[in-house]
């Protein structure tokens, strides 16, 4: 393959559901840290969502006091929990589905907020697995909620529907030239919507990843919220993808070395930190879309193909985090030892793919 893939998932790599809740008959998280007896109903919070979402799935419960800060690391490189949780330590928990694509955490900000994660784009697919555990979870618990103002949170930006639909763009092009700092972040901002880092709320964007979801909760049915969030991340990946035809054409040898030189990198080098992998992979899934790698495939399997290898080096990527490598490896390991695992491992992985340079 020669051409660019032109596929929407080259852009749209994934897609986040999120519902904020609280009960009613509970103290909000806040309050429940200081409460004498906050670790007793902390527990009976847990044995309630537990008991409910055993009917729908199997999940591990994680009570975050009694993780290691290794295994409670992992959990956030794999976006199943928050940082924020791990501050009421005390009184948090996660319940995680055994395919890890639903996290329920449990006395972060809010006393539930439930999670759906599923590669490529489908928002309807997203809103309707996470409404049905939604619906499980308030048959056995009544939810906080108010007829003017709807379903109360802790944080006023929640109010409302609680429902926040994110969306993780590979936006390479419009981001390198300038584009999406010029004109895309201000545009997207004045339309109600948050542009985040791959890892969330305060991260930076390495990678060329971006969350982008709705701000706004209030007000607004959740209908309208998908509706709005898919059509603003139509025309995103629009851009991107006429971005990057005009990239490759204005590019030229200078844009096809630095993908060559980001594979010869991820498969020979011995030492490699972690900034310098995502870059390089960065550059390597750039190379992938832009149609600089050659397969096999018939023509009508050539996305498919361009695809399935991204979703592999943003699979790779989240392994060779620091607690991901130190759980491959069986024992912690220093940061230089790391980079040296992780070149070796890369290396394997890369090579496993067998892309050829046309």
């Amino acid at each position: 393959m020669n051409t660019i893939c032109e596929s929407f998932e080259s852009v749209a790599v994934s897609t986040r559901m999120r519902l904020a809740r609280n009960f009613a008959d509970f103290p909000f998280p806040g309050r429940l840290m200081r409460d004498a007896h906050a670790e007793e109903q902390a527990q009976e919070i847990e044995r309630l969502v537990s008991a409910s979402l055993a009917k729908v799935d199997s999940f591990t419960l994680y009570e975050i006091r009694n993780l290691s800060d290794e295994r409670a690391n992992l959990l956030v490189e794999r976006n199943l929990i928050s940082r924020d949780l791990l501050r009421h330590r005390p009184i948090a928990s996660a319940l995680v589905s055994d395919d890890q694509i639903i996290s329920i955490m449990l006395n972060e900000e809010d006393h539930v907020r439930e999670q759906y994660f599923m590669q490529g784009f489908d928002l309807a697919k997203a809103y309707e697995r996470i409404m049905g555990l939604d619906d499980v979870i308030s048959e056995s618990i009544p939810f906080a909620y108010d007829e003017e103002l709807g379903y109360l949170t802790a944080c006023p930006t929640n109010l409302g529907t609680g429902l926040r639909a994110s969306v993780m763009l590979f936006l390479p092009a419009l981001s390198r030239r300038g584009v999406l700092a010029r004109r895309l972040l201000p545009a997207l901002t004045s339309k109600g919507l948050t542009v985040r880092g791959a890892m969330g709320e305060g991260s930076g964007a390495e990678g060329d990843l971006f969350q982008v979801s709705n701000e706004r909760t209030l007000g607004v049915s959740e209908e309208e919220i998908l509706s709005f969030v898919e059509q603003a991340i139509a025309s995103v990946v629009e851009m991107e993808l006429l971005e990057r035809a005009r990239m490759k054409a204005e590019g030229g040898v200078t844009l096809k070395d630095r993908v060559s030189r980001a594979h010869g990198i991820l498969t020979h080098c011995c030492v490699l930190d972690e900034h310098e992998f995502v870059r390089r992979v960065a550059d390597l899934k750039l190379g992938l879309a832009l149609g600089y790698f050659q397969d096999d495939e018939p023509e009508d399997r050539a996305q498919d193909w361009t695809e399935e290898h991204m979703w592999e080096l943003d699979e790779l990527a989240v392994a060779m985090r620091p607690a991901g490598i130190n759980r491959l490896n069986g024992a912690l390991l220093t940061k230089e030892a790391q980079d040296i695992y992780r070149a070796e491992y890369v290396g394997k992985a890369v090579l496993g793919m067998r892309l050829e340079l046309v």
